[in-house]
């Protein structure tokens, strides 16, 4: 059974060989390096394409040690020898399982929008102040998984709660890999705890929608840039007496036409992350891009969701994926079953146990769906 797997992924990755020596020689074509957007592509392809040969190359010599040392031991007649080679076989042996699989996983097609970066937006849903004080905790939730990534967050804009939180509070997260991460959160997320203004001690249930989208690179999005009307309008918040005088905030208005309606809407976009009036309208730009994207890209999503049940970072941003109970101490996420009682640890960022089961689940049914 092992030579037959091990023949059948070998016949899969031979034409992956040939085609990553291919765009090792397109990559340095200066044809090639002059269409950006062709470049970007392939260089792309090349980093994936490098993974599976490396692991090609690992599993090759596994085999051929296995037949190595299984020929050897025909002719050897020493007895510490033959054992040395049983042991260096069954190493072999051992390693040839785990291989498969990293081989296989590798064969699967990636999201091509994992390495982006995102913007998110976290908005306070039904149950008032208390939602949107969920709105705030979940923020510093992915506040403190960012910093323990080491990736870098900027918030473009936020409107706060009467009393605490934020109605809604949009940023951007960028680092390696980031969407293929973070696409798990996107949904709606359910909290059940005694509000604070609860005064019969009664457990409340609120919700607060996250949504994450890939970031979209200049070449992924066609804007025209001077049909854009740009207002300008003073900043609110924290930043002293500046942020009062000078007009730093940025707002963009774009008429666009939605390809699934074929009608005209206008996008609005803000920001007032920095005093800098021009990297304002640098950042709004980017977002602007980004809606775009998310909304032409919509069909892929929705196509994706109706196949894998754990990748909620698809078009359904109704669906509620996961409930965060106080009383109890514990976190459900409802796509897969997954079920923890440290909610405390959770809400300081601990939250990658539960993305690694969502990965795993997802990548089962991905491979389900490759027949690998």
């Amino acid at each position: 059974m092992t030579n037959e797997v091990s023949n059948s992924l070998l016949d899969r990755l031979e034409g992956l060989v040939s085609r990553y020596e291919e765009v090792s020689t397109l990559i340095t074509d200066p044809s090639v390096i002059a269409d950006q957007k062709r470049y970007v592509k392939l260089t792309k392809e090349y980093k994936d394409l490098g993974k599976i040969v490396a692991a090609r190359k690992e599993y090759v010599g596994c085999l051929q040690n296995i037949e190595d040392a299984k020929e050897m031991l025909t002719i050897e007649e020493d007895a510490d020898t033959k054992e040395m080679l049983r042991e260096e076989m069954a190493e072999s042996e051992k390693l040839i399982p785990a291989l498969e699989e990293k081989i296989k996983l590798l064969l699967i097609p990636a999201d091509p929008e994992d390495d982006k970066n995102v913007i998110m937006e976290i908005r306070g849903g039904t149950g008032g102040d208390e939602a949107a004080l969920f709105a705030g905790d979940l923020f510093r939730m992915y506040s403190k998984y960012i910093e323990l990534k080491g990736w870098k967050m900027a918030v473009s804009s936020f409107s706060e709660g009467a009393v605490g939180g934020f109605k809604e509070i949009i940023f951007s997260v960028t680092g390696e890999g980031v969407y293929g991460i973070l696409k798990y959160e996107s949904g709606v997320h359910r909290v059940q705890r005694v509000p604070a203004t609860e005064t019969q001690g009664r457990v409340h249930t609120s919700a607060a929608t996250v949504a994450v989208l890939p970031e979209a690179e200049e070449f992924d999005v066609e804007i025209n840039e001077g049909a854009i009307k740009w207002d300008t309008f003073r900043s609110s918040g924290a930043g002293g007496q500046n942020v009062n005088k000078v007009e730093s905030g940025v707002r963009a208005r774009y008429m666009w036409r939605n390809p699934f309606t074929n009608q005209d809407e206008e996008i609005l976009v803000e920001c007032t992350e920095t005093r800098d009036q021009p990297k304002n309208k640098e950042r709004a730009l980017a977002r602007l891009r980004t809606f775009i994207y998310d909304k032409e890209h919509q069909k892929y999503l929705d196509d994706i969701a109706s196949k894998r049940k754990t990748m909620v970072s698809t078009g359904d941003r109704s669906a509620k994926i996961r409930t965060y109970n106080y009383p109890q101490g514990r976190i459900t996420d409802h796509r897969i079953g997954y079920t923890i009682y440290n909610l405390n640890a959770f809400m300081d960022g601990q939250i990658q146990d539960c993305i690694d089961h969502l990965i795993v689940a997802e990548n089962a049914e991905r491979m389900k769906e490759a027949a690998l």
